[in-house]
């Protein structure tokens, strides 16, 4: 897709989140374009299928809710969707008083190789694979959304930082932290 390209869907995007203020029709658009990524993305931090559907579904009632609060960026509304997923997940974790291993523990099945490790994708030792995912359970709760923002769902770098609601900068301190944590971790130093 060339610059062109890039530019019209931004375009059209804007249009039609201006549109899907008054009309449900154009949020239902916005809906089908988007429900895939923050379904996917909430299903791999949680790894529960029925709990990403409803948390889905809460997402996108509160965009509809907030919409008149949400002011046009150049990445579009999937920051802010996945924002809004992000805390929903925080708030789902915290009401549940689950623990922050389940999952990273999940997430750390889907870490792509150039996050924290070079070959993630190509562990088969069982104990390396638990060795990286306990070294995820051990990680900050930033660090670790950091890294799933950054990593898991697909987002660009300037994406993920709108939906951490940080500046681009810190987002790229936060993933470098994050992952020499992760490196720590997995080396058996931790720092703690």
């Amino acid at each position: 897709m060339d610059s062109d390209d890039d530019d019209r869907d931004r375009r059209d995007e804007q249009l039609l989140v201006e549109r899907a203020r008054t009309d449900a029709d154009a949020f239902a658009e916005l809906y089908r374009r988007h429900v895939d990524a923050i379904h996917g993305f909430i299903y791999r931090r949680c790894g529960d299928r029925e709990l990403a559907e409803d948390l889905t579904a809460a997402t996108f009632e509160r965009a509809l809710a907030r919409l008149d609060r949400f002011r046009w960026h150049p990445s579009g509304i999937a920051p802010w969707l996945f924002r809004i997923a992000g805390n929903l997940l925080t708030d789902h974790h915290r009401r549940q008083g689950r623990r922050r291993g389940d999952r990273a523990r999940r997430a750390a099945d889907r870490l792509h190789d150039h996050v924290a490790v070079d070959d993630v994708d190509r562990i088969d030792d069982a104990d390396q694979l638990d060795a990286l995912r306990g070294a995820l359970d051990r990680l900050n709760p930033r660090y670790e959304r950091a890294l799933t923002l950054r990593h898991l769902s697909g987002l660009s770098h300037e994406e993920a930082a709108r939906a951490m609601g940080v500046a681009p900068s810190l987002m790229a301190v936060l993933v470098h932290r994050a992952t020499a944590a992760l490196r720590r971790e997995l080396e058996g130093g931790g720092g703690r």
